[in-house]
């Protein structure tokens, strides 16, 4: 069966008798997404502030604590193709809202945890430990949640707005990343440099797992988006999707690669960027950051209504293209000055919305609904793993190094990369969605 979305998304009245609401679907997925990216996101706006109290300086080097905790950042982001899996597996075979509410307490207790981390001083080891652990947790939360929450959006989208509707998966996370970057923002200016070092840091962390269970009350309001054939129908394996799709599969690992390094510089790693090869002021790079994010969340509904008129791969190639010429120029204009580093951070922004507000509908659209969710969920959340979630990791090796004119370079070849895969990728905005 097939159709132009979901059948039901908005028409039909569901079995407990309530009518389907686009609105309360929206609202579900992206209150829920929020504070899910959220706890995600503050981390990296925080960890210059908390690594000298979870890791020791190594002999001389200033930079070990924040490559430390960079490279924890990365680990957590290596649990997210088991999230992906997992959670996409249950999404697919339960249903996408189980899925939903499940990594959404996931999320709240790795936060929860990460407010509770002990300092190196006062716990020794145990302190990155915990904070490892809390990262493992959150990492498995959040790759179930790209696959459960793209599939759910997607599906509940009628007739030509699955690119409107996919676009939310972005407005939704940049909304949690703006008020990690807002609250983190505001304590900066508020309290003083020693009073965020021990214990302004927590703060953020404590509220994430409260917005968390927030999002959970809200999201067990949420419809159920799989039709009543794929309830009846027998439940796919967990590795279905790599077994029957393998093209597809690796499909979503092009489509992602340029897009998830070229969104986590400039949505996460920038700020921290500018304050280390640029000697940006702390305070003043999250302000920038805070100012960009607010800019790039009202794009993203522009960038999905335009890719359901015209299609999803003029904004895909506009994207690609414009970060393989322009990585390198922008990231070198970025210097102490306020205003360099905000339009930097508004220009890749402007391109960035080519691949943001229309990456969950690609996907979404590349598999068929019976696997849906885990399909996503693996490879999409492999390659960000591999690209995106170290992208500040590698960004600060190389200025260990002695070679931060790297990095640019890098980010603008794997854009290269995904330029070469959306020449050849099908236009999917008018084909029937699989249901």
């Amino acid at each position: 069966m097939t159709s132009t979305g979901h059948p039901s998304a908005g028409r039909e009245t569901p079995a407990d008798g309530r009518p389907r609401s686009s609105v309360r679907q929206l609202t579900a997925a992206s209150v829920g997404n929020a504070a899910e990216w959220y706890d995600w996101y503050a981390y990296s706006f925080l960890a210059v502030y908390f690594a000298d109290q979870v890791f020791p300086k190594g002999a001389g080097n200033s930079l070990v604590p924040l490559l430390s905790t960079f490279a924890v950042f990365a680990v957590g982001f290596f649990m997210r193709p088991v999230g992906g899996l997992l959670m996409g597996a249950v999404a697919d075979r339960h249903g996408r809202r189980p899925a939903l509410t499940a990594t959404i307490l996931l999320m709240g207790g790795g936060s929860l945890l990460v407010a509770l981390t002990p300092t190196y001083a006062s716990a020794g080891i145990l302190a990155p430990m915990v904070l490892v652990v809390a990262r493992l947790i959150q990492g498995l939360s959040v790759g179930g949640e790209f696959a459960a929450s793209t599939t759910f959006l997607v599906e509940s989208a009628g007739p030509g707005r699955r690119g409107l509707f996919s676009s939310f998966q972005y407005v939704s996370t940049t909304i949690g990343q703006l008020i990690a970057s807002g609250v983190a923002a505001l304590l900066a200016h508020l309290l003083t440099d020693a009073q965020m070092g021990d214990w302004g840091w927590r703060v953020p962390f404590a509220l994430g797992a409260v917005l968390s269970l927030v999002g959970f009350w809200i999201r067990r309001g949420a419809h159920e988006t799989r039709s009543a054939e794929q309830q009846a129908a027998p439940r796919p394996g967990l590795l279905e999707a790599l077994r029957r799709h393998p093209r597809e599969s690796l499909l979503i690992c092009g489509i992602t690669t340029g897009g998830t390094i070229a969104y986590y510089t400039w949505t996460t790693y920038l700020p921290t960027y500018a304050t280390v090869n640029a000697g940006f002021d702390e305070g003043d790079a999250l302000t920038v950051g805070t100012i960009s994010l607010a800019f790039f969340a009202l794009l993203q509904p522009l960038g999905g209504m335009l890719s359901d008129r015209i299609g999803r791969k003029p904004l895909l190639i506009g994207f690609s293209l414009g970060f393989a010429l322009l990585a390198v120029p922008l990231l070198g204009l970025v210097t102490d000055a306020f205003a360099s580093l905000l339009l930097v951070s508004c220009a890749g922004m402007v391109l960035l919305t080519g691949y943001t507000s229309v990456a969950a509908a690609v996907n979404a659209e590349v598999f068929p609904a019976r696997v849906r969710a885990a399909g996503i969920g693996f490879p999409y959340s492999l390659t960000v793993a591999l690209f995106g979630g170290t992208a500040a990791y590698v960004g600060t090796w190389f200025k260990q190094a002695g070679h931060a004119d790297f990095f640019p370079w890098y980010v603008a070849l794997l854009c290269l990369v995904s330029f070469c895969v959306y020449l050849a990728l099908p236009e999917t905005s008018r084909k029937p969605l699989d249901t």
